[in-house]
């Protein structure tokens, strides 16, 4: 498209941009379209086709700043609505381009043939006054940049690559979440890990990758937790397991006994009568809190037998053998299955 056609495009509205958008939102503004209404998505699509057309002249014009300087004068000049007397009097050319470009020289009819910007002058007074049906000098029209190929393939936005990192954690610190400081290629930057992280999971921080090309936006950063173990606790999901360590009276008879929690609370714990080594008790909502869930602790109980046994406890030991004959009959022939 020629200079002389600018008069009736108005490029910023085909991008759907202002006439102060910087080089970034003009950019935008074209990748957007142009993806949208790409001749490959719309095969047959005459409309389509028109209008990528469209987005390309206004793009290949405004993205260029001595094309965008040429065609914000020739439309400035044509907002106007002026009617121009010809010579070189007080309302003709000169002065309205003199007052645009800092004054002009005479030619034909009171303005010069010069060129403003690289903009034919006379072509353009040509098509103001003729309608843009000639030029009345005789002059031969000029075009201001080449022709556009819409089927020409446009570079695509690329992402850019994801990277990887790790972190090591206290396990308070991956049961109650934490802010962590990092330094990846000489960037640093803090992120939020969540409460109830498990040792070898991975975090996504979203555009703490590599950058992309042609415009495309910057990569991941994968971040694999590694967390210390805890002398006493461990998790399960979101509930916390602990070891418990509980007498043979406490585990035959049943019995309430207290324990201390992740936070270091004395909570009660009811051990069923008949328990042995490994039975589980729940104790609802003193696990991991989240955003969504609070998990339990899971108490497990361990029976524990005293190593050293005076007399008297070798009698009732003695005693209650006897009285349990049935069970450890029982328990003898399970051991032979």
């Amino acid at each position: 498209m020629a200079e002389q056609d600018w008069l009736g495009k108005d490029f910023y509205a085909v991008l759907g941009v202002s006439k102060d958008a910087d080089d970034k939102e003009i950019s935008k503004a074209f990748r957007k379209l142009a993806r949208k209404y790409h001749p490959d998505s719309h095969p047959g699509d005459a409309a389509a086709e028109e209008k990528f057309k469209e987005i390309s002249e206004a793009y290949e014009v405004l993205s260029n700043k001595t094309e965008r300087q040429k065609y914000d004068a020739i439309r400035s000049f044509g907002a106007g609505g002026a009617r121009f007397a010809g010579g070189s009097g007080a309302g003709g050319y000169e002065d309205i381009f003199g007052s645009m470009f800092g004054g002009m020289g005479s030619g034909h009819g009171g303005y010069s043939s010069m060129n403003f910007g690289g903009i034919n002058l006379e072509d353009l007074m040509a098509q103001a006054q003729g309608g843009f049906g000639g030029n009345p000098y005789g002059q031969p029209r000029r075009s201001g940049f080449s022709s556009y190929n819409p089927y020409e393939p446009q570079p695509e936005p690329v992402k850019g690559e994801d990277r990887k990192a790790s972190v090591s954690l206290s396990f308070e610190k991956a049961v109650r979440g934490a802010t962590v400081s990092l330094n990846i290629k000489g960037e640093s930057f803090k992120t939020k890990v969540p409460a109830g992280i498990h040792d070898g999971q991975k975090i996504r921080v979203a555009g703490k990758g590599k950058p992309g090309t042609n415009g495309g936006a910057h990569g991941d950063l994968y971040l694999t937790v590694q967390v210390k173990d805890d002398p006493v606790f461990h998790m399960e999901g979101i509930d916390l397991v602990r070891s418990v360590p509980v007498t043979v009276a406490e585990a035959a008879l049943g019995a309430k006994i207290s324990v201390r929690d992740f936070a270091g609370e004395q909570v009660e714990v009811k051990v069923p009568s008949g328990s042995t080594t490994g039975t589980q008790v729940r104790v609802k909502k003193h696990g991991v809190k989240t955003k969504k869930a609070t998990g339990d602790l899971i108490v497990r109980l361990d029976v524990q037998i005293p190593t050293k046994l005076g007399s008297d406890y070798k009698k009732a030991v003695k005693a209650f053998d006897e009285a349990t004959a049935d069970f450890s009959e029982e328990i003898a022939q399970q051991r032979l299955s």
